[in-house]
């Protein structure tokens, strides 16, 4: 197929918008102004800074709420003399479209919009469409698709179905449909100890020498199996800082960040008990700080995973993998109102890096495929 004109003039309007995360960049209003223009009812549930639209277009006849749901921000680029061209100027080069944010994920929003422009231009839907895009993806995530999802919960608002445009691709266009994602728990930790001199360890308490087997002892442990949809729950720890400075100072302090991805096997709760346990047995005294992101979800079979597959196989010929790893997504926030959630977008091999880019000639089939779930789904 040859690119679609709307989707890839769309994709670099967007990619053009300067929406360093949590700012929105004036990407949504653009979004809103099209929708807007299909019936689309207009709201903005922003929050603490945060741009959230929400978009509906009521049915003809009473059916199902299908949401398209995806982000507007992007991290920050890095250096600007590493990358090939201005990462906010969209450049076309050896059929790829390049700038941030081209993959992950405005490309994704545009093919959304045109899929739903040419859905309704065809004529009225039963059920409902919906579109929920958030400039709080790539940051803290707190003021975006969680609050949305808490504003349509107090509501009453259960959606059936939601598709995030998430790159989800691996190696080719519809290669994977990720179906869930590990809940994420973290914890910063300080230890306490006494300062002193090298030479004198008796006068001392190594803070370092008591955390050092603490974390052997978690770093060893086997936390779950997992199970038929994920992988066992993992323990990483990724910062660790202690020490003045000095070579001949105990330091009084040192402070550890661990992170576990854990799959439907564990849950928050039992992972922080059996953590407690260990840091217990090894530290006097400690400060354990917990942030938890997301519970893990999965979707099983049913329509939306049905609907995907057929419109993969028609459009993209290829027949997708049902995939639950890498990192997570706003999916996470979707998930716990009753919807069945995947997410389907492009290749995601250069998301996040230098010369972040999209092939220009699966723009149309990203959109078609996101047209033909909608139809599928909707009745249409």
């Amino acid at each position: 197929m040859t690119a679609d004109p709307d989707t890839l003039l769309l994709a670099e309007a967007l990619i053009a918008r300067r929406s360093l995360t949590p700012d929105d960049g004036g990407c949504s209003r653009l979004i809103a102004e099209r929708l807007a223009r299909t019936g689309f009812a207009i709201e903005w549930l922003d929050c603490e800074g945060v741009t959230n639209l929400w978009a509906t277009r009521a049915g003809a006849a009473p059916g199902p709420l299908l949401i398209f749901a995806g982000h507007t921000d992007v991290v920050p680029p890095g250096p600007r003399e590493h990358w090939a061209s201005d990462p906010f100027a969209p450049s076309r080069r050896d059929g790829l479209l390049y700038g941030r944010g081209a993959a992950d994920m405005k490309s994704g929003l545009a093919a959304m919009v045109c899929a739903a422009e040419r859905l309704l231009a065809a004529g009225p839907l039963p059920g409902m469409l919906a579109f929920l895009v958030t400039s709080d993806e790539e940051g803290m995530a707190r003021h975006g698709t969680r609050h949305v999802a808490e504003v349509l919960r107090h509501r009453g608002v259960r959606p059936d179905y939601a598709v995030v445009g998430e790159a989800s691709s691996n190696a080719r266009l519809g290669d994977r449909i990720v179906v869930g994602r590990r809940g994420s728990l973290g914890c910063n930790l300080r230890v306490f100890g006494r300062q002193g001199h090298v030479a004198y360890p008796q006068r001392a308490d190594n803070p370092i020498h008591r955390l050092l087997p603490a974390l052997a002892e978690l770093a060893a442990t086997q936390w779950d199996a997992g199970n038929a949809s994920f992988p066992p729950t993992s323990f990483q720890v990724s910062n660790f800082h202690s020490g003045t400075g000095a070579n001949n100072v105990i330091p009084g302090e040192a402070d550890a960040v661990f992170n576990f991805r854990y799959c439907t096997e564990s849950t928050a709760a039992g992972l922080k008990a059996r953590v407690h346990a260990v840091l217990d047995r090894h530290l006097p005294r400690y400060q354990a700080d917990w942030w938890h992101t997301g519970e893990p979800f999965l979707t099983r079979a049913g329509r939306l995973i049905e609907a995907a597959r057929a419109a993969i196989g028609e459009i993209a010929a290829v027949q997708p993998e049902l995939f639950t790893g890498g990192g997570t997504s706003d999916a996470r926030f979707l998930a716990p109102l009753g919807a069945e959630v995947v997410e389907i977008g492009p290749i995601n091999g250069s998301i996040h890096k230098i010369d972040e880019h999209v092939r220009i000639a699966d723009l149309e089939p990203l959109s078609r495929i996101y047209e033909r779930i909608a139809r599928s789904l909707l009745g249409a």
